[in-house]
C-alpha cells in the first residue's frame, strides 16, 4: 500500500507523541513492505534527508503560528498528496477533521486519529476551543473512519455523538540504558531521582509535583524533563516555585538516547497531566520499569490498570505528597510496582501489536484480503 501520514510535524520525532507514533507505526510499516510518506513542517525538522528509517519525508511550509500551524499545513499536505494518489491518508489531531474530505474525494481512503478532548487545554482561548469541539464533530463525517487510542475518549464520542470509533492503544517502545553521561550532566544518580516529562504548560500541571516535592524529606531529586514554545511565563512560574531547592532538576528537552537513560534509571515516574487521552511518556515510563503515580483522570486510571498509584488531582500537590511519602516509605511496594507497570507494558503497548491493528484496518477499509500474519 502507499500510506501517507499527516497532520504532525514530522520525523525525526522531536516533540510530542503523535510525532513519536509516526515514527514508530512509519518504519513499521515500511518493514512490512509498503511505501510509507510522512508529511513535515520545514520550519520544526531540521533533518536533511528526504529518507528516515525508509518513511519518504515531504517537508512543507506553514504559518508558525500557535493556533494555525497545524491545520494550514495539514492542508498544503492535502494538496500536495491529492497528486500522489495514495491508498490510505492516515491524519492524526481532531483539529485536523476538517482537511480530511480532500484526499478522500480523489479516492484515497482518510483515518483520522482523533487524540484526547483537546478543548479542555488551558492554552487554548474560547474561540479555539468551540472550533476543536466542532472539529471533534467532523471527525464522526468527514473521513472515511476515525479511531482514538483511548477508552475514555471513545466512550466520550459514543456519549456526545452516538457514534463509537475503532480503538488502537499508542505503543511504547523504548530502550533500558544504563546510567551515563546525561545522569553524570545533571547531577543524578540511578534510581535515586522522581521524574517528569512533558510540556511544561498549565493543563499539564508540572507544578503538582514541585510543590509536592518541596516538602518531602528526602535526599531523592527531581528531574523536570521538558519545555513548552508557548508557555514561557508558565515555565518562569515553576522555576520560581523551585528556586532554592536544588534537588529540583530542570533539564529542558531530552530526546533518543538521553531521554532513554533518564528513563531506565528513574525511581518513581509522575504524570500529572489533567487532559488528554493516552499519554506516551505515561506507557513509555512503564516499559522502562518505573514505578508510576498518575493524576487520576480517567484516561489516566485506564492506562495504568492495576499497576500504578493514583493521586487526587483536584486536590493537587497536598494529594501527591501524601501518596509519594508513602511511597518513600516503602520502598518494596516500589519495586512490586515497577515489575507490574513493566508487565502491563508489555501486555497492553506494544507498537507491534498497535501496528497489526493499524494495518489491519487498512486492508479492511481497501477490502483487500488481509495477509496470513494478521
Amino acid at each position: 500500500m502507499k500510506i501517507a501520514l499527516l497532520g504532525t510535524r514530522g520525523v525525526p520525532a522531536s516533540y510530542s507523541g503523535f510525532e513519536t507514533c509516526v515514527e514508530q507505526l512509519g518504519q513499521r510499516l515500511v518493514e512490512r513492505g509498503h511505501e510509507v510518506t510522512v508529511y513535515c513542517r520545514s520550519h520544526h525538522i531540521a533533518y536533511e534527508g528526504d529518507y528516515y528509517k525508509g518513511m519518504r519525508l515531504i517537508k512543507l511550509p506553514t504559518v508558525a503560528n500557535k493556533y494555525l500551524d497545524t491545520i494550514i499545513h495539514s492542508f498544503i499536505s492535502s494538496l500536495h498528496a491529492i497528486t500522489q494518489r495514495y491508498d490510505v491518508g492516515l491524519y492524526f489531531i481532531a483539529g485536523n477533521s476538517p482537511v480530511t474530505w480532500m484526499l478522500r474525494i480523489f479516492g484515497t481512503k482518510t483515518i483520522l486519529n482523533v487524540d484526547g478532548l483537546d478543548w479542555k487545554r488551558e492554552k487554548w482561548p474560547t474561540l479555539a476551543k468551540k472550533y476543536i469541539q466542532f472539529a471533534e464533530f467532523l471527525a464522526t463525517k468527514l473521513p472515511s473512519i476515525y479511531l482514538t487510542d483511548s477508552r475514555v475518549v471513545q466512550s466520550y464520542y459514543r456519549d456526545r455523538f452516538n457514534n463509537e470509533p475503532p480503538y488502537i492503544p499508542y505503543g511504547s517502545e523504548i530502550e533500558i540504558l544504563p546510567s551515563g553521561e546525561t545522569l553524570t550532566s545533571f547531577g543524578l544518580k540511578p534510581q535515586n531521582y522522581i521524574l517528569f516529562v512533558g510540556r511544561l504548560v498549565p493543563e499539564n500541571c508540572a507544578h503538582h509535583l514541585i510543590d509536592a516535592f518541596r516538602d518531602l524529606d528526602t535526599d531523592l531529586k527531581c528531574v523536570i524533563v521538558g519545555d513548552a514554545a508557548y508557555a514561557q511565563d508558565y515555565i518562569a512560574s515553576l522555576k520560581a516555585r523551585a528556586a532554592g531547592d536544588d534537588r529540583i532538576v530542570f533539564t529542558g528537552y531530552v530526546f533518543g538516547r538521553g531521554y532513554y537513560e533518564l528513563g531506565s534509571n528513574a525511581y518513581i515516574f509522575v504524570e500529572t497531566s489533567g487532559v488528554g487521552g493516552t499519554h506516551p511518556a505515561l506507557t513509555e515510563a512503564m516499559a522502562f520499569g518505573n514505578c508510576v503515580v498518575v493524576h487520576n483522570t480517567p484516561e489516566n486510571l485506564e492506562t495504568i490498570g492495576k499497576a500504578g498509584f493514583a493521586y487526587a488531582g483536584q486536590i493537587g500537590s497536598d494529594s501527591l505528597r501524601e501518596v509519594l511519602r508513602d511511597l518513600l516509605y516503602n520502598p518494596l511496594v516500589v519495586q512490586t510496582y515497577k515489575r507490574l507497570a513493566q508487565v502491563r507494558s508489555q501486555e497492553c503497548y506494544s507498537w507491534e501489536t498497535v501496528t497489526d491493528a493499524y494495518e489491519r484496518l487498512f486492508y479492511q477499509l481497501l477490502k483487500y484480503p488481509l495477509p496470513d500474519r494478521l
